[in-house]
Formats: C-alpha cells, sequence, structure tokens
C-alpha cells in the first residue's frame, strides 16, 4: 500500500518572502501567521516578508522558517492530501510534530521561538560546522574520534555529506584529517554557532523547562526523531526527545531509510527551498519526491 510523508527543512533555507503568496492566497494560511505572531510575541509576517537581517539570526530565523512552513502545510492539507508519517531535519521536526497532533500549534510556536533564543544565547565564541562531502561515515566518526577537541558529527544528511561541528579549530583540523583521507570537498558554513554539538547542551535543559508547560496529546500520525532516526513510539518520549535533539547529531538520512522500508514511496518537501529533496535523489531514487514552496507548486499534488 502506497505511504505518503511529509518532510520538513530546518534553518538555512530561509529567505525574505518566504510563503508570501500562500499568505496572499488563503485565509487559513494568514491565520497560521497570525497564531504565530500572538504565540511568539513578535510580527512574524513583517520577519517573513519585509527586508530585515534578523531572518537569519537563529533565534528569530526558527520561528519564521516554522511559520512558513506550517502556512503551506494548511494549504496542502485544504487540498486533501494527508500524511500518513511526517519527519523533518532540526528544526523541521518541529513542523512534524505539528501534523502528529501531538501538541497544540500555539504550544509548537511558543516552544520553537524559545528555541531560537535558547539557541542563540548558549552558542560559545569559537563554535563552527563543516560539510564533508564524498567520504564514509565511519571514516569521519573515527577522524572525529581521533582528533582533539570538540567536533562530532551534527547530521547525517545523505551518502556523501555529513556535517560536522564543534570547537573552531578541532572542526578545522578534522576537515584537514578528512580531505587527507579521501574526502572530495570540506565546506566550512556559515552559521553563527557548532549546532547539534554537545556544546549546546544547555540550550536543551533550558528548553526542557519550557517543555514541562506543554500538555502532550495521542499522535494522531506518527512522525520519526532526529535523535534515534527512527519512529516516536508513544507521547512519552517526544519532551526527553526535543531536549536531547539540541545537541545530538541529526540522522536524516536513517530516518529517510527507515520510512522507506516501511512502505513510505511517496515525499512531500513541504517549506522553503529544496535541499531535503536533493538528499532524497542521493538516499534513494526509487520514490516519489516534491517540493512545496509556491503556490502555484500545490498543483504538483494532482500527481497523487
Amino acid at each position: 500500500m502506497s505511504k505518503t510523508a511529509f518532510i520538513f527543512p530546518g534553518q538555512g533555507a530561509q529567505y525574505i518572502g518566504m510563503a508570501k503568496d500562500f499568505y496572499d492566497t488563503f485565509s487559513i494560511c494568514r491565520e497560521v501567521f497570525e497564531m504565530a505572531s500572538r504565540a511568539a510575541e513578535l510580527d512574524v509576517a513583517a520577519l517573513c516578508f519585509e527586508e530585515n537581517a534578523n531572518i537569519n539570526i537563529t533565534e528569530y530565523t526558527q520561528i519564521a522558517m516554522l511559520t512558513a512552513e506550517l502556512a503551506m502545510l494548511k494549504a496542502v492539507e485544504e487540498k486533501g492530501v494527508h500524511a500518513d508519517v511526517a519527519a523533518g531535519l532540526s528544526l523541521g521536526e518541529y513542523g512534524a510534530l505539528a501534523v502528529s497532533g501531538v501538541m497544540e500549534p500555539a504550544d509548537i510556536f511558543r516552544l520553537v521561538r524559545k528555541r531560537g533564543i535558547f539557541m542563540q544565547e548558549a552558542v560559545p565564541t569559537g563554535g563552527a560546522m563543516t560539510a564533508v562531502l564524498g567520504l564514509d561515515t565511519s571514516t569521519i566518526e573515527r577522524v572525529c574520534e581521533e582528533t582533539e577537541g570538540q567536533v562530532s558529527v551534527a547530521n547525517y544528511n545523505c551518502p556523501g555529506q555529513i556535517v560536522i561541528t564543534g570547537e573552531e579549530n578541532a572542526v578545522a583540523d578534522a576537515a584537514q584529517k578528512l580531505a587527507e583521507a579521501g574526502a572530495k570537498r570540506c565546506v566550512p558554513l556559515k552559521v553563527s554557532g557548532p549546532f547539534h554539538s554537545p556544546m549546546l547542551a544547555g540550550a536543551g535543559e533550558r528548553l526542557g523547562a519550557e517543555l514541562e508547560k506543554v500538555e502532550l496529546h495521542n499522535m494522531k500520525v506518527p512522525y520519526l526523531a532526529n535523535v534515534t532516526g527512527d519512529y516516536v513510539s508513544n507521547s512519552a518520549q517526544v519532551k526527553e526527545l526535543l531536549i536531547k535533539q539540541v545537541a545530538s547529531s541529526v540522522k536524516w538520512q536513517q530516518s529517510v531509510e527507515r520510512m522507506i522500508e516501511d512502505g513510505v514511496d511517496t515525499f512531500i518537501e513541504i517549506g522553503p527551498g529544496k535541499s531535503l529533496s536533493g538528499f532524497m535523489r542521493k538516499i534513494n531514487r526509487n520514490v516519489k519526491v516534491m517540493n512545496i514552496e509556491r503556490v502555484e507548486d500545490l498543483e504538483k499534488l494532482a500527481q497523487l
């Protein structure tokens, strides 16, 4: 039986004007922005649509990205298309939470606003991230372990693309060793800190205090956690996994492979950019992939 997954990208794909056409076209999408603005206590529409520097600052990027994604999600669902399963990369996991029904949308917006602030405030000086291209996973993990200082895997994106994170000098040393070990390229990322590194564990702990205030519901749609790369079996696990996620590796490739193993043959990327669609082509070319980023993309849903 055919299964459809909704997948949501993380920060880095944001741009001024994202989801503006959805906002202008559908009242249900405007309602999402209004809810996010109330929950976050800031004008999210202005943040997303008007020229500003804040959109690329983590504490603002996260609420902007999530609002754009959930507005697009509402338009997809309005077309009668629904997910059998959901997943998201890093911040995108909160889009999957929304699909699952395990939390109220207003609570998700409040959490993500806090998450962005906590991560921004926890960023230590001297942190960095680098994408390692064209090298096997075991070699990258081994080099990280052997390198002096704090460096570890941040993202298992797809075959041939893994991101490392940690102290700037340690990341640079590891990148040099990985290049010598056969990596095609090691590309420093323009980020404001060593995300998904144990160096951000404090932000996860602060998020935990906010999660204690949130009521959880039974899941209507299953979703996969970044920390495990597997399904969350019950609602009681959700809070602990979200706390760990801030400072743990994102097992994106493993999540996708698990969904395919479970019979998912159609993946719909909802949100700015096409990063996850690009990863999908490297993970498995035998599944159907489409991305929803603009209103005209909704026409693709007729192919389902």
